[in-house]
């Protein structure tokens, strides 16, 4: 089985930056997809990122794009979000999935889920 822990969530000014952390252990092999969700308080979960593990195409919300980085270091079996010009709206829990399929928006598909990091973007 598959666990994913994150690291990194932490309070920041507005325009700061964060990085996030994901490390997988277990069977990592059936997993073609890591990506990041994120839940703010009253709203509904949504996408934020992803990587597929063979080819590192990346995949981005709207709402990130052009402020947030996906990368993975393969050999460490850890994904991380790099995440730059830090808005409070970006305030949420954020948690690290995998799927067996390639990147996707369906959360239904990602079956491993971590137990959530806080980013808080506060002055």
């Amino acid at each position: 089985q598959l666990q994913l822990v994150e690291s990194g969530g932490g309070l920041v000014q507005p325009g700061g930056s964060l990085t996030l952390s994901c490390t997988a252990s277990g069977f990592t092999f059936n997993y073609r997809a890591i990506g990041w969700f994120r839940q703010a308080p009253g709203k509904e979960r949504e996408g934020v990122s992803c990587i597929n593990r063979s080819s590192g195409t990346t995949v981005y919300a709207d709402s990130v794009k052009g402020r947030f980085t996906i990368s993975k270091n393969n050999a460490k079996n850890t994904v991380y979000l790099q995440m730059n010009s830090l808005k409070p709206e970006d305030t949420a829990v954020y948690y690290c999935v995998a799927a067996q399929s390639f990147c996707t928006w369906s959360q239904v598909l990602y079956d491993t889920w971590g137990q959530g990091t806080q980013v808080t973007v506060s002055s």
